[in-house]
């Protein structure tokens, strides 16, 4: 089919170079000069593994390409709406104002017959809206086909998917219409055996939205558990283990640590909440106030700790963060944790090295008051006390004896709880995680003092 994907961001660039791959013609849409011109020479803006490969095939093939003129869209059976739905600047709405003038500047390119399908986050009523937008087009379909991406393993997520959903209308044979679009879209996944569901415009609207409060629900939970373990002396890895054996709970989403970050989850439970409210449904909106207070909490409990392991002062204390990206194998820092915790360390007075593989640029140019070190040997360099904030694999398999002999002081604060901490006190180190009692080894963090 010829396709053309509008917005190229981290959504719509994996999906463009994924149905390139699919064998179809797509063309990438954007307002961004410079990021159009990246993409066309197959390097993705951002670090997202296997993206690049993917681009340079498309693009070789003749299947694939970028333009910053809807013009170039004219041509295309199907247009996917790929444009972010960012969180409002003025409440934690989502800012639906980028989807609608795209929408706005597709308008007059669209052939008769072809069909307009989301794959944006957005809140229930959206659909509805854009509908109202394409009033003067009866002749163009309407559909949405709502994404479920994950940073690290997007291009995966894009080839073989855990679901496809399709958004439809229920009036006249425009839903068939539709799902047989996409059918031929996605035509060598549901022969893979891909599950699909057809549904109506509103749950297609809230699945993503709900799937994502579920999971940061889960996350929550596991992270108020690891406050409880600390006050009691349980450990929380093993709480989590045992419960994950049960197959009504299941492990994943279990693992207890700073908490999460990013373009998704935070924006999503956020949204779905001002949604509730707006809805009168008290029961979500105050359940996902607390979902989004207890990740918060775990930021300040995380500097908390650090400054105790500092003999309750940060100021001048020489720290060293490890990670700077949300979560690994991404160089995404929005809404980051580990960002979060290096800059109140910062305010503490503290001397913060943060360094991180991939997003060691971004986080400059966000927090330029940060010293910064691309180079993990150097950044431990000194260091009083060593912070692992985001669970790269390079810093979960840091070898202790080495790193002992770069630091000042051999302690060390795992905030996603991803180390062997018996490993590290065997060589000398002082450790502490997220909900694993007072201390890894009784009596460190009340004897432990610096000086």
């Amino acid at each position: 089919m010829r396709i053309s994907v509008i917005g190229c961001g981290y959504l719509g660039a994996v999906h463009a170079a994924t149905l390139a791959s699919m064998g179809h013609s797509v063309v990438g849409i954007d307002v961004d000069a410079a990021k159009v011109e990246q993409l066309g020479r197959g390097a993705a803006p951002f670090f997202e593994p296997g993206l690049d490969e993917l681009l340079r095939d498309g693009i070789a093939t003749g299947r694939l390409s970028f333009s910053t003129n809807f013009a170039d869209a004219a041509c295309a059976e199907l247009h996917f709406l790929c444009v972010g739905t960012p969180q409002s600047k003025t409440s934690d709405g989502a800012d639906l104002s980028y989807l609608v003038a795209a929408t706005g500047a597709l308008l007059p390119h669209l052939a008769a017959g072809s069909a307009v399908v989301g794959k944006s986050t957005v809140p229930v009523g959206t659909v509805d809206m854009l509908s109202g937008v394409l009033d003067e087009r009866p002749d163009v379909l309407l559909g949405w086909n709502p994404e479920f991406l994950r940073q690290g393993t997007a291009v995966r997520d894009s080839l073989v998917p855990d679901r496809l959903v399709y958004g439809v209308s229920g009036k006249g044979t425009t839903g068939a219409a539709i799902t047989a679009a996409l059918d031929a879209v996605y035509a060598p996944l549901l022969a893979a055996g891909i599950p699909r569901l057809v549904c109506n415009f509103a749950t297609a609207e809230l699945i993503k939205s709900a799937s994502n409060a579920y999971l940061a629900t889960k996350l929550s939970f596991i992270n108020a558990m690891a406050e409880l373990c600390d006050a009691t002396g349980a450990d929380v890895q093993q709480l989590g283990s045992a419960m994950g054996l049960d197959p009504r709970i299941g492990s994943r989403y279990l693992h207890a640590g700073l908490g999460f970050g990013g373009g998704c989850l935070p924006k999503d439970i956020r949204s779905l909440r001002v949604q509730a409210a707006g809805l009168g449904v008290d029961s979500v909106d105050q359940w996902m106030g607390v979902v989004d207070a207890i990740n918060r909490d775990q930021r300040s409990r995380t500097v908390e700790l650090a400054r105790d392991l500092c003999g309750g002062q940060l100021s001048g204390r020489r720290v060293t963060v490890l990670g700077a990206a949300f979560k690994p194998d991404t160089d995404d820092i929005r809404d980051s944790p580990a960002l979060d915790v290096a800059l109140q360390l910062a305010s503490h007075g503290a001397h913060v090295t943060v360094t991180d593989p991939a997003a060691i640029n971004n986080a400059w140019l966000r927090c330029p008051q940060l010293r910064f070190e691309p180079c993990t040997s150097r950044a431990l360099e000194g260091a009083e006390l060593v912070l692992l904030l985001t669970e790269w694999d390079e810093y979960a398999s840091l070898r202790p004896a080495e790193a002992g002999a770069l630091v000042r002081r051999r302690t060390l604060l795992d905030a996603r709880n991803v180390i062997d901490a018996s490993v590290w006190e065997a060589a000398g180190w002082t450790v502490r995680g997220l909900g694993r009692g007072r201390a890894t080894r009784p009596g460190a963090a009340a004897g432990h003092r610096l000086v």
